[in-house]
């Protein structure tokens, strides 16, 4: 195969990266805005669920949860069906394995990310809410997650990077994406160096339009804002 078909599989492998990312990093947003909601009291019932699921996802690799889900997966999804009485195959993907592997894994720790940044919001921003009789959902929308995601923004992007980069693992299970394309041009070709160095350039190239973005977004949410400790020597000496 010509130097230009390997380039254009690795170009075909790189979107399936981009939607391999996408996908997880929604799912494990999804998840990571539930679970910090429903644990905000410490009491909540919720932990019941949130211990259990955070220790396993967080004490895993990532790998070996999509090794569980693509090879095990359909067979207990089938079983479960069977249990309460419905026939159905369902069969488990690679593009589903990896998202959901690389989503449950990383819903845990965007959790623990949302949480500290809800309860980093001064507490006075509801009490003014509730004395200017500011509907909750309301002061949810409006007041408060602006200024999560303003506190949360930086561990958010890093998280990102983080789910980007995992997703050259998920090429194990059989998805065809950039670094499956690379590992298989260069052993036709015998040149190693050239696609990998491709496949490199392909990820600090997203690495740095995440940046770029994050940037952007970092001013947008700085607009209004005034912190309190102003810049200079934290002490008199």
């Amino acid at each position: 195969m010509p130097l230009l078909g390997f380039v254009q599989q690795m170009g075909i492998g790189a979107l399936m990266t981009i939607q391999v990312a996408v996908c997880a990093y929604l799912f494990a947003l999804a998840i990571g805005i539930l679970f910090a909601l429903a644990t905000l009291k410490p009491k909540s019932l919720m932990r019941i669920v949130w211990v259990p699921y955070s220790s396993v996802f967080t004490g895993v690799p990532s790998l070996l949860i999509a090794f569980l889900f693509f090879y095990a997966g359909s067979g207990m999804l089938n079983q479960l069906g069977a249990l309460i009485g419905m026939d159905i195959q369902i069969e488990i993907t690679p593009f589903m394995a990896a998202v959901t592997a690389l989503g449950m894994v990383y819903g845990a720790y965007l959790t623990d990310l949302i949480r500290s940044a809800i309860q980093n919001v001064p507490r006075g921003q509801f009490e003014a809410s509730d004395v200017l009789l500011v509907p909750r959902p309301v002061t949810w929308i409006k007041v408060i997650l602006p200024q999560v995601l303003r506190l949360a923004l930086p561990g958010m992007t890093n998280m990102w990077i983080v789910v980007l980069k995992d997703t050259a693992l998920v090429s194990l299970i059989g998805l065809k994406e950039i670094m499956a394309y690379a590992k298989l041009a260069s052993g036709v070709t015998k040149e190693p160096f050239v696609y990998y160095l491709l496949a490199s350039v392909f990820f600090l190239g997203m690495t740095w339009l995440t940046y770029v973005v994050a940037r952007r977004v970092e001013k947008w949410t700085e607009c209004g804002f005034r912190p309190m400790v102003t810049k200079g020597r934290a002490h008199a000496l």
